[in-house]
């Protein structure tokens, strides 16, 4: 089982990269480091930063979101922090977002967002193959010669070299990006595995594998889990209600909101749909007592050292190449470390 850091960075009103923590990760072995954005701080520009104090530690994002930036816009940016950073050390996590975000933030229409994606993948390997950048594709036709244009866009070719391989993964939820992801993608970001996950995701991800010829044999499935280290196990899980309601109530539509959908494939449909329609109708309160608190310990490893030891076998067993951990102390991370074993196969 590799181990990833995630950071949260987004969610905030000032920007505080923790570089000592990311570099405690490294020196414990952890696989990468990750990085997000929603519609503050974006995902790549700490990355650049952290390729400069971090030596070895994978940067991944999770996710990019398309609608912000062209193919070959995130492309280039790709390759230049894979280049900063020495090369071989870039993961690009794509994901699509929501339309609140797609159409509110960024003006772009929702439209078709597994199209997009298929077309998303083929032009940045494109770019990172350094062959003449075209597309036949709808969504990003290459060179564009629809309405505005006037007729001299060239099939270009990066004039950066990739000082090594990049990884393009995917953040997947629903059926046609699951399968999507096994067909053209290195890895996959799954919104709401739990022990669930390989018989909600396996048909499809088989289905995309068989287009594909076969499973890639370093194929990655990275899910999520926080790390509370804790004698008040119910104190943990109340402090992490809020922001749970907060996403599946409120982070989406009636009829997208891929929290709502994530919790309920974890096994909670109902809870889902109650915190929905209490947080949309402005219950705040009654939205996060209906957090049950099975959501949090189950797809959390929170309580004492002794208590998370005994439940982290189950882990394992999930399916899962990787976890990106999320912890505020240095000793969730350290504990994680020594029950994956990271400090003897990784650490230098």
């Amino acid at each position: 089982m590799k181990l990833a850091l995630g950071l949260d960075l987004y969610r905030g009103a000032a920007l505080d990269v923790p570089v000592d923590q990311v570099r405690m990760a490294e020196d414990l072995g952890y696989h990468s480091v990750w990085t997000a954005e929603a519609y503050g701080s974006d995902a790549l520009s700490p990355l650049a930063y952290l390729a400069a104090v971090t030596k070895r530690i994978k940067l991944g994002t999770g996710v990019v979101q398309i609608a912000a930036r062209t193919p070959a816009a995130t492309a280039m940016h790709a390759l230049t922090i894979d280049a900063l950073a020495g090369g071989n050390r870039v993961i690009i996590g794509l994901g699509v977002s929501g339309p609140q975000i797609v159409e509110g933030w960024y003006g772009q229409p929702w439209g078709s967002p597994n199209r997009r994606l298929r077309e998303y993948v083929d032009i940045m390997r494109k770019v990172f193959a350094r062959e003449p950048l075209t597309n036949d594709g709808v969504e990003f036709p290459l060179p564009y010669n629809g309405p505005g244009a006037i007729g001299q866009g060239k099939p270009l070719r990066s004039i950066l070299h990739p000082a090594g391989e990049i990884e393009l993964w995917l953040a997947a939820g629903g059926p046609k990006n699951t399968e999507l992801c096994a067909e053209i993608c290195d890895g996959m970001l799954p919104m709401g595995w739990g022990a669930e996950g390989p018989s909600v995701y396996g048909p499809h991800l088989e289905a995309g594998f068989a287009k594909r010829g076969k499973r890639p044999e370093n194929f990655e499935i990275f899910g999520g889990v926080s790390v509370v280290i804790t004698d008040d196990v119910q104190g943990a899980i109340n402090a992490m209600k809020p922001l749970t309601a907060m996403y599946v109530g409120g982070m989406g539509s009636a009829t997208h909101n891929y929290h709502r959908e994530s919790m309920a494939r974890r096994g909670f449909p109902e809870a889902a749909q109650k915190i929905h329609e209490c947080w949309m109708a402005g219950k705040r309160d009654e939205a996060i007592a209906a957090v049950p608190d099975e959501y949090h310990d189950d797809g959390s490893l929170i309580g004492s050292p002794a208590r998370i030891r005994e439940r982290w076998e189950a882990w394992t067993k999930m399916g899962l190449t990787g976890l990106i951990v999320r912890s505020e102390t240095d000793e969730g991370l350290g504990l994680l470390a020594e029950l994956a074993g990271t400090r003897d196969t990784q650490g230098q």
